[in-house]
C-alpha cells in the first residue's frame, strides 16, 4: 500500500506513453493540457484509459487549480508560465522527468536546466543521473514501474520479437541494424511505429517480419505469443518494453548497454555486448522451449521485485512530499 500525501493537482503533458501509464495510478488527480490543434502540447488522454486524469483546455489553465507541474521537455517551463501566468520552480513548485540519455555527447552534454536549483531533475534511470552534467540542478532517480500485465508468455511461436519505434529513422541508437544478425539464427517479429515499412540492408536467412503499431492491450499478447524479446538499443535510457516482457514471463536476450546491464539479470537470458554471444543465445533459445520458460520465470520475478508499480508510486509520494512542502 502507497503512503499518499494529501491530493494533489498535478499539470502534466502526455509526452511517454508507457510512464505516464505508471504515474497517474498514483493518488492525484492528474489534469493533461488540450489545443484545438492537438499536437505535442495539447493531445490530452489522445484515447488512452487514465481514469485519474482530466483533460483541461490551455485557456482554461489560468483559472484551474494547480499544485505541482511535472516538466519533461524544457518548452513546457515558458509554455507553463504563459497558461497559468506563474513560473514554474519559482511560483509553483515542480520537477523536470528526465526520460532520455544525454545527446549528442554521451558524458559532456549540458543538462537543460543546468543552471537552475529551483526545478529538480528526475532522471528514470542511475546512468542517465551519471552520464548527464546536471550542473547545480538537485537530482533524484526514481527508476520505472510497470503496470503488471500479467504472465501471458506461451511462446507458442519460435520467433524472436523486437519492440521499436521509427526502425529506419532511429537506425544504429536503436539496434535496428543488428536485427540482420539474429535473423539468421531465426525469424524476428518487429512491432512499432514504422515496423511494416523496415527492410534490413542485407541478406538474411530468415524473415524480419514488419507487423505494426499495437495498443498495449493487444502487443502484450502478441509479445508473449513469441518465443524471446529482442532488446538491441544501443543508446536509450531503459526501454520500457523490455521490462513489459520481462514482466510478462519472456526470456530476453539484450544489448548490456546503458541501464540494462542492472535491469536484466544473467538468468534471465542473455546480456552481452557480443554480438556472437548473443545471436547464439538466441539460437539456443529458440530451440530449447523449457529453457526459454524457466528463464522467463526469473526475469519475471526480478521484474516484479525491482520494476514494481508500487515501488514507483511509494517513491514519486517521497519526493512530492519533498518540493510541495
Amino acid at each position: 500500500m502507497v503512503n499518499a500525501i494529501e491530493q494533489l493537482r498535478i499539470l502534466l503533458w502526455h509526452v511517454h506513453g508507457s510512464w505516464t501509464t505508471s504515474f497517474v495510478q498514483g493518488p492525484h488527480r492528474y489534469l493533461l493540457p488540450t489545443t484545438e490543434e492537438g499536437g505535442p502540447w495539447g493531445r490530452g488522454r489522445c484515447g488512452r484509459d487514465w481514469p485519474a486524469t482530466e483533460e483541461v483546455s490551455a485557456e482554461a489553465l489560468r483559472e484551474t487549480e494547480v499544485d505541482l507541474i511535472v516538466v519533461q521537455r524544457p518548452e513546457e517551463i515558458e509554455l507553463a508560465h504563459r497558461w497559468l501566468g506563474r513560473r514554474p520552480g519559482r511560483d509553483l513548485p515542480a520537477v523536470y522527468v528526465e526520460h532520455n540519455t544525454p545527446r549528442p555527447h554521451a558524458a559532456l552534454t549540458e543538462h537543460p536546466l543546468a543552471d537552475r536549483d529551483d526545478i529538480p531533475i528526475v532522471h528514470v534511470t542511475h546512468f542517465n543521473d551519471l552520464m548527464w552534467d546536471n550542473g547545480k540542478a538537485p537530482t533524484h532517480v526514481i527508476g520505472h514501474g510497470i503496470v503488471d500485465p500479467g504472465e501471458l508468455y506461451t511462446g507458442e511461436l519460435p520467433h524472436g520479437v523486437a519492440l521499436i519505434n521509427e526502425p529506419t529513422r532511429r537506425g544504429r541508437v536503436t539496434g535496428s541494424d543488428l536485427l540482420a544478425d539474429f535473423a539468421q539464427a531465426g525469424p524476428v517479429d518487429l512491432f512499432g511505429i514504422g515496423a511494416r515499412e523496415f527492410a534490413p540492408e542485407t541478406a538474411t536467412a530468415h524473415p524480419i517480419n514488419g507487423i505494426a503499431d499495437l495498443r498495449q492491450s493487444s502487443l502484450h499478447p502478441e509479445m508473449a505469443r513469441r518465443r524471446v524479446y529482442l532488446h538491441t538499443a544501443r543508446w536509450t535510457s531503459l526501454g520500457l518494453s523490455l521490462l513489459e516482457a520481462m514482466h510478462l514471463g519472456m526470456p530476453v536476450v539484450a544489448l548490456a548497454t546503458t541501464e540494462a546491464v542492472s535491469a536484466v539479470p544473467p538468468e534471465a537470458g542473455a546480456l552481452s555486448v557480443d554480438v556472437a554471444t548473443l545471436t547464439a543465445r538466441f539460437r539456443e533459445l529458440l530451440h530449447e522451449p523449457d529453457l526459454a520458460v524457466l528463464a522467463g520465470k526469473s526475469g519475471r520475478q526480478f521484474a516484479l521485485e525491482h520494476y514494481g508499480l508500487e515501488r514507483f508510486l511509494q517513491r514519486w509520494e517521497d519526493l512530492l512530499a519533498e518540493v510541495t512542502v
